[in-house]
């Protein structure tokens, strides 16, 4: 597990902080100091979050009903996460390359980073506070049924209106990432 430092929590909990403030309307009925307080009793849940950061997610609280009274942190970087990007969907969909593998699936990154990704409803919440994802496009939770079949769903905004797609899970591509989320 990579090295996270007094100082590069208190940097991340800054950087948080000012992200909150700078977008009110993504949680209006949150409090910081709450969050704070989830954040500092769940370092796990404060690592993800860093992961989150640090690969270009740009993480907010938003303010969705939660599990249990629980906050959402959700990659609210306006194109999808520029270091998480060219992954096919899984670690069959990456298997199934013929040829020019890919460097890895969004599935097995967003589980390394300890978060979970978004699924279609969660990113048309996403994108009505957005428009996010003009340039680019994530991949997205895929349901079971759906992946059995080979396919993979993938979602993006263009021409004034959210998309979702899907394609063969073994697809990658430089403008394609995925966003993500911590239930904290």
């Amino acid at each position: 597990m990579e090295y996270f430092s007094f100082e590069m929590r208190a940097a991340l909990m800054q950087t948080l902080q000012q992200r909150f403030e700078q977008y009110p309307q993504r949680h209006c009925r949150v409090k910081w100091a709450e969050v704070v307080i989830r954040l500092l009793e769940q370092p796990e849940k404060m690592r993800a979050i860093y992961a989150m950061e640090r690969t270009g997610g740009e993480p907010d609280v938003v303010d969705w009903e939660a599990p249990g009274g629980s906050y959402l942190f959700v990659d609210c970087s306006l194109e999808s996460p520029s270091g998480r990007r060219n992954l096919c969907y899984d670690r069959a969909g990456q298997l199934a390359r013929k040829d020019a593998s890919a460097a890895g699936n969004a599935v097995d990154f967003a589980a390394s980073m300890g978060i979970d990704l978004l699924t279609e409803e969660e990113y048309r919440r996403l994108q009505a506070m957005g428009p996010f994802d003009m340039k680019t496009s994530s991949w997205l939770k895929t349901p079971p049924e759906m992946r059995s079949l080979g396919g993979a769903l993938f979602g993006d905004f263009r021409y004034g209106r959210v998309f979702i797609y899907h394609n063969g899970a073994q697809a990658y591509y430089a403008s394609r990432g995925f966003r993500g989320k911590v239930v904290l």
